[in-house]
Order: C-alpha cells, then structure tokens, then sequence
C-alpha cells in the first residue's frame, strides 16, 4: 500500500526484500563459459565458477529484459521477468516470429546485451540478474520454498 511515495509494507515482506538485495558471493556471478546458440535459436548457456550451470530460452530473455522501459511495463501489468505478455484473442491471430537476437555482444565484464531482431536493443543482462533468475529446476525449486508458494 501506498500513498504519495509512502510505502506501507508488512515485516515478512521487508525481511523477503532483505534477503532477494543481500549480495551473490562472486563466485556465483562469476561466468567460465558463456554459449548463446544463435545459430541454433535456442538461447544462452552459462557454467558458472562455482559449477552451476543455467539455461535460459532467447523467449524467456526477451520478455525478461531488464531495461527501465520493459521493466516499467511488466510492474504495470504485474508480470515476472520472463513471463509474456497475453496475447489479446483474436479470431486469426497475426503470425509473430519466435524472439531471438541478431546479435550478443560483452559488456564489460558483468553483463551481456542483445540486439533483438525486434529492434530492441537497450536491455543489459548482467551477471547477478542471470543468476538470480536462473530457470534450472533446482533454482526454480529453492525460488518456490523461500517464496512460499506451493509445490
């Protein structure tokens, strides 16, 4: 709740946002091999230095990018990263190609960024935000303990 820049939260949730901004240790965030199969459409792989390994699809990227004009739209309609957006019903839905980029390039050394085929462009993907919304099954699992959603 919320009133003229006033936020009212409950303890169970500040002690939850505590928690999701306390640091990664570095080795968490730390990439050895970075693959992004472009040319197979599949997506990125990370293996991490502390030996995890994370998959993400180029559609999960895409709708979980991490620039301020997406990330504005997504807490507008009260999506998670990489959740689509719904598609309105039509009686003959338009075809809309399958997201994948053009192109991946470093920036620095903690992020990747893409440039989409969609013409978008601006979203730097670092380290620690790939990492904290790994899509493994295990991350998936602890993310579903800790938010206290059921299984």
């Amino acid at each position: 709740m919320s009133h003229e820049g006033i936020r009212i939260s409950s303890k169970e949730q500040k002690v939850r946002e505590a928690e999701e901004n306390q640091p990664l240790p570095r080795i968490a965030v730390t990439p050895e091999k970075v693959r992004v199969l472009l040319t197979e459409g599949k997506g990125m792989e990370i293996d991490w230095a502390d030996g995890h390994k994370s998959k993400w699809s180029f559609a999960w990227l895409r709708a979980a990018c991490p620039c301020a004009t997406c990330e504005q739209e997504r807490k507008a309609e009260g999506r998670a990263p990489g959740q689509p957006q719904p598609r309105p019903a039509e009686l003959l839905p338009m075809y809309t190609p399958p997201a994948k980029p053009a192109s991946a390039q470093p920036v620095g050394r903690y992020a990747i960024q893409f440039n989409w085929l969609d013409g978008h462009a601006s979203g730097i993907y670092s380290w620690d935000y790939l990492r904290r919304n790994c899509q493994c099954q295990e991350c998936a699992f602890a993310g579903s303990e800790t938010s206290g959603a059921p299984n």
